[in-house]
C-alpha cells in the first residue's frame, strides 16, 4: 500500500521515498515538504514497484536493507526497467559495502545514518537537477529522432556521406547523382535537421547515435 502525501502527476518532478521504518519515512516527508517538494512516501520495495511508471520524474530515496525485497534489489529491479529515476541510498554502517557497490552501477549518493537534514536536502537538490538534466537532454533527442524522420530515403544517404567526411562531388560519384542534385539534397536536410551550419548539422546526428 503506498502511503503518499501527494499523488504524484508524471509530468512533475516528486521525491519518492521507500523506507520500512516509519518514524524515518515521516521525518523525511516532513524534511522536504518543508522546502516545497513533493513527496510520494512507500513503506516497502514492493509498494514502489507496484506504483513505478516510466514516465516518473524527480528522484529516488531508498532504504538499502528492508524486510522482503531490498532497497538494493528493487535499485537492480529498476535498472533492468530502464528507469531514469537518480537514486540516493539510506544506509546503516554495516551497508556501506552495498551501497558503493550500487554507486558503481549507477545511483548517485548514499548517506550515513543518523544523517544531517541539510547533507539529504542537498542530495534531492542534485538529484533532482540531474533529472530534469537527463529529461530535456531525452526530450532534445526524441526531437533529432522526429528530424531525421522528416528525411527522403536519398537525403538520409546524402546525410551519411556528409557525416563520413565527404564533399559534394564525392557524394555526387558515389550516389551517380549530379553535383547541384547533391546540393539540393544537403540544403533540404540542413532545413529538416534546423541545422545553421555542417559543423551543427554534425553535432546533431552523433548526439543522437550516441544515445
Amino acid at each position: 500500500m503506498v502511503a503518499a502525501t501527494v499523488k504524484p502527476a508524471y509530468d512533475q518532478q516528486c521525491v519518492h521515498l521507500v523506507d520500512d521504518d516509519e518514524a524515518l519515512r515521516d521525518s523525511l516527508v516532513w524534511l522536504t515538504e518543508s522546502q516545497g517538494f513533493r513527496v510520494a512516501a512507500y513503506e516497502s520495495a514492493e509498494a514502489f514497484l507496484a506504483a513505478w511508471s516510466p514516465k516518473m520524474s524527480g528522484c529516488l530515496i531508498l532504504d538499502v536493507r528492508m524486510p522482503g525485497m531490498s532497497g538494493l534489489e528493487l535499485y537492480e529491479r529498476l535498472t533492468d526497467m530502464q528507469s531514469t529515476l537518480p537514486v540516493i541510498f539510506i544506509t546503516g554502517h554495516g551497508d556501506v559495502p552495498m551501497a558503493v557497490a550500487a554507486l558503481k552501477k549507477g545511483a548517485v549518493d548514499f548517506i550515513e545514518k543518523p544523517f544531517n537534514d541539510k547533507d539529504m536536502l542537498r542530495l534531492v537538490e542534485t538529484c533532482l537537477a540531474l533529472d530534469r538534466e537527463q529529461r530535456e537532454k531525452r526530450l532534445h533527442t526524441a526531437e533529432l529522432r522526429r528530424m531525421l524522420g522528416l528525411l527522403t530515403q536519398r537525403e538520409r544517404e546524402v546525410l551519411d556521406l556528409i557525416i563520413a567526411g565527404k564533399l559534394n562531388k564525392q557524394i555526387a560519384d558515389i550516389l551517380s547523382i549530379s553535383i547541384k542534385t547533391v546540393e539540393v539534397h544537403r540544403a533540404r536536410v540542413m532545413e529538416k535537421m534546423e541545422a545553421r551550419t555542417l559543423a551543427e548539422l554534425v553535432q546533431r546526428v552523433l548526439s543522437v547515435d550516441k544515445d
